[in-house]
């Protein structure tokens, strides 16, 4: 099997400096599944450290060459990441081959009738929808329920190796890493984090938050009150993968406190294979990657927060425990081979189904 991987726009595909979407790309691809598979990206990284990597020119004559080079790959099954313009652009200059869209978040949903009856057009030219959760798959099925038998749902897998850490004798350390955005509750944990340092003088936080430069003016206001605390407070400002590995691999509790519906967490179920103990509001896919074995609270409040990471704090042996339970949860679940199984499973169906529909004469 010939797989095309189409990443986005924008994406170098740089293995030390990726986003969430190039690295489960990655994971995906470092099992070997007895199949070949072409990744597309954009130029502009030297350190994609894969055999198949296939950089596009910027510009507008990107999308000439990227069909160009799908027509010389021949492949079986092209599979875009994420935008959806571009996986119809590509349909419709290679409509013999079948087309996955493969979603890291949730597609916008529709305002009404017109809109619905316009994104079902454009969902039906595709031969089938990944998600990376049940609860995406779900919604999307419905939403449009007569695109049912066209969704799938493969949750993100993660490289345990690079991040495994003992649980035992971590560093009194509170620790987040994401996105610098509303969505993900950083100023929520920035209002919660005073009243935990202020209660245990011990314990300090660090926040790791990515995409700075694009949302600096909004998250500088809530991150600059805790400056007070000096050494205790660091921020890292869209920090190379490895030095937020190294952050989490050492803190005892980490949190992804998102208020939106999350479409899976990789970032939890790093935390979890790091031996940090997880505190998650649980929203949208986090309960899907984290089991039973995070702290959830109820609401997204300082309150809550605060309150959670408090109980974490005093209480060390259900930290551990917490902890313990989460890192043998993500390595037995969340594993490149299963997950890497599961999408070639999909690949295969949509296969499959197109060859049945051009027997029959019905494609």
């Amino acid at each position: 099997m010939r797989t095309a991987v189409l990443l986005p726009p924008g994406c170098l595909f740089s293995e030390a400096r990726p986003n969430s979407m190039e690295t489960v790309v990655r994971t995906m691809a470092g099992v070997d599944q007895g199949s070949k598979t072409r990744i597309f990206c954009c130029g502009g990284a030297d350190d994609h450290n894969v055999a198949d990597a296939d950089p596009l020119p910027v510009g507008r004559s990107r999308m000439p060459a990227l069909i160009e080079r799908l027509r010389a790959f021949r492949p079986d099954v092209i599979e875009h990441h994420q935008q959806v313009k571009q996986a119809l652009a590509v349909q419709r200059a290679l409509p013999d081959t079948p087309h996955l869209l493969y979603r890291h978040n949730a597609l916008r949903p529709p305002r009404h009738a017109v809109d619905r009856w316009r994104y079902k057009a454009r969902y039906e030219r595709l031969d089938g929808l990944v998600f990376v959760s049940m609860a995406e798959r779900d919604a999307f099925a419905r939403t449009f329920s007569d695109l049912d038998d066209r969704a799938f749902a493969v949750p993100n897998p993660i490289d345990a190796a690079p991040w495994l850490a003992s649980p035992e004798d971590r560093q009194p350390l509170i620790a987040f890493a994401g996105r610098a955005m509303p969505e993900k509750g950083v100023d929520v944990l920035c209002a919660a984090l005073p009243a935990v340092l202020d209660a245990h003088p011990d314990w300090r936080a660090v926040l790791m938050l990515n995409d700075w430069d694009e949302h600096a003016r909004w998250a500088a206001g809530h991150v600059a009150p805790l400056a007070r605390y000096g050494l205790r407070f660091e921020l890292l400002k869209s920090a190379p993968l490895a030095e937020v590995r190294r952050r989490i691999q050492t803190a005892a509790i980490a949190l992804t406190p998102s208020v939106w519906d999350e479409p899976f967490g990789l970032t939890a179920i790093e935390a979890h294979a790091a031996g940090a103990a997880l505190i998650s509001s649980g929203r949208g896919g986090l309960r899907e990657a984290s089991g039973p074995h995070a702290l959830y609270v109820e609401a997204v409040t300082p309150n809550t927060l605060a309150a959670a990471m408090d109980r974490l704090i005093r209480n060390p042996a259900e930290r551990l425990a917490l902890a313990r339970s989460g890192q043998t949860y993500v390595l037995a679940t969340h594993t490149p081979q299963r997950r890497a199984a599961e999408l070639k499973g999909v690949r295969q169906t949509v296969i499959a189904r197109r060859l049945a529909r051009q027997t029959t004469g019905t494609a």
